[in-house]
């Protein structure tokens, strides 16, 4: 998954939660590994290995044993596993095990660094790319991975027929790639824009044509049979569990820049629909890592004998990982909402300072920006941001002079119309944050009612932007690119992340006037510029934002020195954990004896 462009392309509830596990017995421990992957002798030229991926990973331990089973919980089940149809952050965590790019991102410098592609070459006008495949990838099946295979990949999302929306935004920016031999593609781009290279190189990945040619493509949710990644799907059970298993064959098993890397044989995506569920399962040992993205569980569950001995960890990660939003978003295309002085009206009808306190256990920060992480620490005093705070007086004068006048029975009215919303819901545990929301509302004469569903009926309704207001949140990218979101033309095209269909001519200049810039901090004041206006449209309701990275795992696993990297979320331990089984030896002995293990720290901050 492609680190500089994470902005869009993963939508996550609550946050980048990149988590796995399968169904077993009660409190069955993960004592070792389930099954055994027997790794291949690779049989290729070390010479053939790409200069750039012959030295050690950065953040990879070079003494990691490779073996064991590894679960995470995973918080409802996506309506696919098909990336390219579901932006999702566990289908984008499962797919990208599978299939591969053409690049991939040094993980502390982040410059391209080859995949499936063992070298390129971009022309001096910044428009042409020509990428030369490495000779030694392969597909599962044993088929090489040409540039055929490329194309076929550009031709497959660029079908109309095809739920790709999202992704022909980039693409849609090149003219059909010229194969010139089974290693070699070119890519043409219709015009100059920063993201050009990484849209073809480290964000498309690649699928095999002679498996996927003639099908149906937005009905491959689940069977992948034949895949180039370290990871290949072994069961998917739908609301369950998905099962991934190392492949001892992996093309580049022997690149020494994979040393440390992909060390679990099996991982395990287990789903629960609600998470009080999967955390009492997490307690007890039916997983092994539970990101936590609700505040009541980690100041007053995440507590007992299992805690205090150090059994569980219980730790923050602080990192430069990227900052996302969420909110309450309001369909601009409804009538009720094309007023900006209702939508604010709103907002000041949410009181994020009780909620974080009495809710959220203060472990939050209120959100004013779009982009939160511009305004991080002491930069947070230089937000241009207007702060909306909780005033229902506010709001009814806002509304007054929107034309919402209260009728003979206390509702608010506009011509003939009353004021009246559905809330469309996915799961029970945020239901609480919009009963307050309702009651103050009702109080001004606004009536509003719940309706609740899960991901995937949820998923469904937003690709047609079928609902009023709902609460989303969108994973943040460390080079920003608001297009996708705020750009008026992806407004009225189903499946796309301009969800609360705004349109503003303003925004789009401004969105057309970065695209050939290629100095970040010249782009990302634009951007900044961006953000204030639509902040003052107020298209969403802002709510919070958290810092660092809550984790609670069982002592058995080790890692590097940074846990989770320079940049990244939970992912990062499936890539780059392992069963440690002498701490998993003291963890059973501290547990058979009522004992504790050695103390660890808490909070992790990246060096």
């Amino acid at each position: 998954m492609s680190i500089k462009n994470l902005n869009f392309r993963i939508t996550i509830f609550i946050l980048l939660s990149f988590l796995l596990v399968i169904s077993c017995k009660k409190g069955e421990k993960n004592s070792g590994p389930q099954i055994t992957v027997e790794d291949v002798p690779w049989d290729g030229d070390p010479n053939s290995i790409p200069e750039s991926m012959r030295r050690a990973n950065p953040v990879a331990d070079p003494n990691a044993i490779k073996g064991g089973r590894f679960r995470v919980y995973s918080h409802q089940y996506p309506k696919s596993l098909n990336y390219y149809l579901e932006q999702f952050t566990t289908t984008a965590e499962i797919f990208r095990m599978m299939f591969e790019p053409l690049t991939s991102y040094d993980p502390i410098s982040l410059e391209n660094i080859p995949r499936l592609a063992r070298s390129w070459e971009i022309s001096p006008d910044k428009k042409k790319f020509t990428f030369y495949m490495d000779p030694n990838a392969k597909w599962s099946d044993g088929k090489p991975v040409s540039a055929e295979d490329v194309l076929f990949t550009y031709q497959t999302i660029m079908d109309k027929k095809n739920n790709t929306a999202i992704f022909r935004i980039g693409m849609d920016r090149f003219e059909v790639p010229e194969v010139i031999d089974s290693k070699t593609i070119v890519f043409t781009a219709k015009s100059i824009h920063w993201n050009n290279f990484d849209e073809v190189a480290s964000q498309l990945y690649v699928l095999p044509k002679h498996v996927f040619e003639g099908k149906d493509f937005n009905k491959i949710n689940d069977s992948f049979p034949v895949v180039s990644g370290p990871y290949i799907l072994a069961e998917a059970k739908p609301g369950r569990y998905v099962k991934m298993i190392r492949r001892g064959d992996y093309w580049q098993r022997a690149y020494p820049f994979n040393k440390g890397r992909y060390n679990f044989d099996e991982v395990f995506f287990k789903v629960f629909s609600e998470e009080s569920i999967g955390f009492q399962a997490m307690v007890k040992g039916d997983m092994d890592i539970y990101a936590v993205y609700k505040a009541a569980t980690w100041v007053k569950e995440a507590t007992g004998e299992k805690f205090d001995k150090n059994w569980l960890v219980k730790q923050r990660i602080y990192n430069q990982k990227p900052i996302g939003f969420q909110g309450w978003v309001m369909n601009i295309r409804k009538d009720i909402f094309k007023d900006q002085r209702v939508r604010k009206a709103l907002a000041h009808l949410v009181d994020r300072k009780t909620m974080i306190e009495k809710l959220a256990y203060n472990e939050y920060e209120a959100t004013n920006s779009y982009y939160p992480d511009f305004y991080l620490g002491s930069e947070s005093s230089k937000n241009p941001n207007e702060i909306i705070d909780y005033n229902p007086e506010k709001a009814r004068e806002l509304l007054k002079e929107a034309g919402w006048i209260p009728n003979s029975n206390g509702i608010l009215e506009k011509d003939g119309k009353e004021f009246s919303i559905t809330i469309l819901d996915r799961e029970k545990s945020t239901e609480k944050y919009f009963t307050i929301f309702m009651e103050i509302a009702k109080e001004i004469g606004i009536k509003a009612s719940i309706e609740t569903t899960d991901l995937a009926a949820w998923s469904a309704r937003m690709d047609k932007y079928d609902f009023d207001l709902t609460w989303t949140a969108w994973g943040g990218g460390i080079f920003k690119d608001p297009e996708p979101m705020w750009y008026s033309k992806y407004a009225d095209e189903e499946g796309q992340h301009n969800i609360a269909g705004l349109k503003l001519p303003e925004v789009d200049s401004l969105i057309e006037s970065q695209k050939e810039i290629f100095d970040v901090k010249k782009r990302h004041d634009i951007v900044k510029k961006i953000d204030q206006i639509i902040y003052k449209e107020h298209p969403y309701i802002l709510l919070w934002h958290l810092e660092n990275t809550r984790l609670i795992y069982w002592n058995r696993f080790g890692m590097p020195t940074n846990p989770l990297g320079k940049y990244n979320s939970e992912s990062f331990a499936v890539d780059y954990w392992w069963y440690d089984k002498e701490k998993d030896n003291k963890l059973e002995k501290a547990m058979k004896e009522n004992s504790s293990l050695e103390s660890y720290q808490s909070d992790v901050i990246w060096k």
